[in-house]
């Protein structure tokens, strides 16, 4: 079943240092499309209420500016260091809170879920999703930094898993 309008989806991939975005528009006919991507990046020297607050002012930002009708995220992976799990956690839920607040519905995906949306292989290298991001969304270039790639993968992701939004 199509949508019956345009839907602007806002997907985030968090990090710390760098948390990466992308949006699309998924049209009527159910066609995809970049809109705009990028990354908020955060200085290691400062502490980590002001790099979480960063985080959620710009995204705030990017809300405002393109008014999405959907968030997606993905989820915490298994992490073998137990502190970058917990830093990205933070931005994490940094993302989830500042959608939330936003009063946008938040869906979520694991790193295999986008691999297999976007590649049909879960098992795909960084590489070869990024290809096929920009494939799918027609770009003259693969999307730099890397977070923004995997932040319209996982936006492609959103797009072709979620019928009602």
């Amino acid at each position: 079943m199509k949508n019956l309008t345009s839907t602007i989806i806002l997907g985030i991939d968090p990090g710390i240092a760098d948390t990466g975005y992308g949006i699309i528009l998924k049209d009527k006919s159910g066609n995809l499309s970049c809109v705009d991507y990028g990354s908020i990046k955060t200085l290691a020297k400062l502490a980590m209420p002001e790099r979480l607050e960063i985080i959620n002012k710009e995204l705030n930002k990017i809300i405002k500016k393109y008014k999405p009708n959907l968030i997606a995220i993905e989820q915490l992976f298994f992490c073998n260091n137990a502190k970058t799990a917990i830093v990205v956690g933070q931005a994490r839920g940094v993302a989830v809170l500042t959608a939330r607040q936003n009063k946008i519905p938040v869906t979520e995906f694991t790193p295999l879920q986008v691999k297999q949306a976007v590649s049909t292989y879960g098992k795909a290298s960084k590489m070869q999703v990024q290809k096929m991001v920009k494939l799918i969304l027609n770009l003259e270039e693969i999307p730099k930094p890397d977070d923004a790639a995997d932040a319209l993968a996982i936006a492609i992701c959103a797009a072709n898993s979620c019928h009602k939004f």
